[in-house]
């Protein structure tokens, strides 16, 4: 298991459960060097949902990779509690990503010839401290499609999937890039739906980037990212439900 010291509820003097100072990225073309990530400081506190939003481009994805450990920052630093992630070797990283973090793409990536229930299992397997599976298939509301392979499943299922997959690990970090850009207007409200309730039920820290704006209404606090750079970092006073947000 990691070592990692308690943080408290986000308040006025808690802890952030994430924190990013001076934090840049830089990568190298050829002759050409690209910043896409410029002086970003921002933090993260334990069981919020806070949505980052901006256009293609605008460092969104970037940022999700060094917050999980995918990636490592050019300039700056970043921490997980008290774990400095930017100081971490590649097999700390790699721990780090097992026992505290889960990503939801937009894109499933499910194994096409693994059931729901086996997809799921493969989570289980990587973790310290895994949810029971069909627990987490119960938690999506997929109980009864569990031996169904991702053929079977319609896009909404299969996005259920990778969330059960992502929560299974009972990660402290959820980590959501464009979780329904690949649904329609109905699916993608449920799959919104979904995970505010197992923030609220698991008390989960989530984080979901997005670059439709509307998103942003659900979130305890909402990131503006331009060119690389956060612009705005606001709070919601009063977060709307899922169903009630229009885009």
């Amino acid at each position: 298991m990691l070592r990692l010291s308690m943080t408290t509820s986000h308040n006025g003097s808690a802890t952030p459960l994430v924190r990013l100072e001076d934090v840049g990225k830089t990568y190298h073309m050829g002759e050409l060097d690209v910043q896409v990530v410029r002086h970003v400081s921002l933090e993260i506190y334990a069981g919020e949902l806070l949505v980052m939003v901006g256009p293609s481009g605008s460092g969104k994805s970037t940022l999700l990779n060094i917050l999980g450990g995918l990636d490592r920052p050019s300039a700056g630093r970043v921490w997980f509690r008290d774990l400095e992630l930017s100081a971490c070797s590649r097999r700390e990283l790699t721990r780090f990503r097992r026992e505290a973090v889960g990503f939801v793409f937009q894109f499933y990536n499910l194994v096409p010839n693994l059931t729901a229930r086996e997809n799921v299992l493969v989570s289980t397997e990587i973790s310290s401290t895994p949810m029971d599976v069909d627990r987490a298939l119960a938690l999506v509301g997929l109980t009864d499609r569990a031996d169904h392979f991702p053929a079977q499943l319609s896009g909404g299922e299969q996005q259920r999937v990778a969330i059960a997959r992502a929560v299974a690990k009972n990660p402290e970090l959820l980590l959501c890039d464009e979780p329904t850009g690949a649904l329609d207007y109905e699916t993608g409200k449920r799959i919104l739906r979904l995970l505010a309730d197992l923030r609220q039920q698991l008390g989960t820290t989530v984080l979901l980037i997005t670059h439709n704006a509307a998103i942003a209404h659900m979130a305890d606090r909402v990131v503006r990212l331009r060119s690389g750079e956060v612009v705005e970092v606001h709070a919601n006073p009063a977060p709307l439900a899922p169903e009630e947000i229009e885009w």
